[in-house]
């Protein structure tokens, strides 16, 4: 199809679609309501310049159909934290985890846990959804902040989606760049492994503020569990076989579906639950009924109906996204943005403000990759740089700063499964500060000298 000459400049398109989505935000409106405008507006635009009606319909529901999985996981992940809680899985997780981590640094036992556990599931909202909101109930158990024990979490699960080879985003960059995992792997690990060491320390040193309290509540935690569930170590058959399917490399639909019918199962037989209960848990959300009041707030779920609006927000992110596309509107920001680029290092830092922008303005980490990876892959080799340092760059920071925007899927995806926003639990969220750093770090260290030695001679 051939591109048409825009009546109005595509820096003012994005600009305004942009201002609609973050009014949203500061005015506490749904976020979809934003996106909806800018479907319109943009849309109006894309009209008025020639495109079709009917052109237009077609990509918003084009788009609509290509993230039919992704909103069928969205709801099953809903479905899994209510049933992770109604079954007891959760819960017997908690009992333990107040027994065994008394007096330890559970800061970085907990971002640890998150960065092997994601590692294997290869998506980190599954991995926050299940194991996620175990190791939350107990960090909150033993006195830390929820805000803080949610930046940990989200910090070590997101690891998924920069180095798992079960991530979609993984395999994404792999393809979109034509690099073996071993090839990408290899290149990840420069910045990764004193990402996490640093992330980890950080941790540690938050951490000391809550390894030396008062731990008479969590006897009482542990009473009021024992009372409300039948608990039981083959419980923890549901994580086990959802961790395995996962390393197995099964689909995710498949995985986190299995994970709800044999939940239902333990549900039945462990919690003597009846089958209708559970079924109003999964679709309008799970509420503890202990006889502890604070423990009852932190087993709570939303269910299936607390992630429509989360639907709602890929459906019309994605299609914003595709009227952009469909309108040559973010090539020409593209190109703009390169113009000067004239060092090695330049191009890097370059290429990283260009992913995490394309990451913010178009609200999904696809196009933080496809793009740049795309227009920019020619001008490495000119550099001559190897595709593997912009894939480094591109997961470094596009990937990465994702859950840290309000608006962003990710983000809006776990607030009904944390309980709070991003902007509460995004300055505790280090690795996804100390990643993007280490990045501008390691490119002075290995290109810089290399840029002068090219311009002196």
């Amino acid at each position: 199809m051939n591109k048409k000459e825009l009546k109005v400049n595509p820096f003012i398109i994005m600009g305004i679609s942009t201002i609609f989505i973050v009014s949203c935000i500061i005015l506490s409106i749904p976020l979809y309501v934003g996106f909806l405008l800018g479907i319109l507006f943009t849309s109006a635009i894309l009209y008025k310049s020639g495109y079709s009606v009917g052109l237009l319909c077609k990509t918003i529901c084009k788009a609509a159909f290509e993230v039919r999985h992704l909103c069928l996981v969205i709801l099953l992940i809903g479905a899994t934290t209510s049933i992770w809680l109604s079954s007891g899985v959760v819960p017997t997780i908690m009992y333990y985890g107040f027994s065994y981590m008394e007096g330890i640094n559970f800061l970085v036992a907990a971002f640890l846990i998150m960065v092997i556990v994601s590692l294997f599931m290869g998506t980190a909202v599954g991995s926050i959804s299940t194991v996620g909101i175990s190791l939350n109930g107990i960090g909150i158990g033993l006195g830390i902040p929820v805000e803080i024990m949610v930046g940990v979490i989200v910090s070590g699960a997101f690891i998924a989606d920069k180095i798992s080879p079960l991530s979609g985003l993984v395999n994404l960059i792999m393809t979109t760049l034509n690099k073996s995992y071993k090839e990408l792997v290899k290149g990840l690990l420069i910045t990764l492994i004193p990402t996490i060491i640093i992330t980890a320390i950080v941790y540690y040193f938050i951490g000391l503020n809550y390894t030396s309290g008062d731990y008479s509540q969590l006897n009482l935690y542990k009473n009021a569990i024992s009372e409300g569930y039948n608990m039981n170590l083959l419980l923890l058959i549901l994580p086990l076989i959802v961790l395995t399917l996962s390393i197995l490399g099964v689909n995710s639909i498949v995985t986190i579906g299995t994970g709800v019918v044999i939940g239902i199962v333990l549900s039945i037989i462990f919690q003597g639950t009846s089958f209708l209960s559970i079924i109003k848990a999964i679709l309008f959300g799970y509420q503890g009924n202990t006889s502890s009041v604070v423990l009852n707030s932190m087993l709570v779920s939303g269910g299936m109906l607390s992630m429509i609006e989360v639907i709602l927000v890929v459906i019309g992110g994605v299609s914003l996204v595709k009227l952009f596309e469909v309108g040559n509107i973010l090539i020409p920001l593209m190109n703009k943005l390169m113009k000067g680029v004239k060092t090695k290092v330049s191009l890097i830092l370059r290429t990283g403000f260009i992913s995490s922008l394309m990451t913010t303005i178009t609200c999904d980490q696809t196009v933080g990759i496809i793009l740049p990876a795309e227009v920019l892959k020619e001008k490495y080799k000119e550099f001559n740089l190897d595709n593997i340092v912009l894939a480094r760059t591109i997961s470094d920071t596009g990937v990465i700063i994702a859950p840290l925007m309000a608006w962003n899927v990710n983000s809006f995806l776990l607030e009904p499964i944390v309980g709070v926003s991003a902007n509460q639990y995004g300055p505790y969220a280090s690795l996804l500060y100390i990643c993007p750093l280490m990045t501008i770090i390691v490119t002075y260290i290995l290109y810089r000298k290399k840029d002068n030695v090219k311009y002196l001679s």
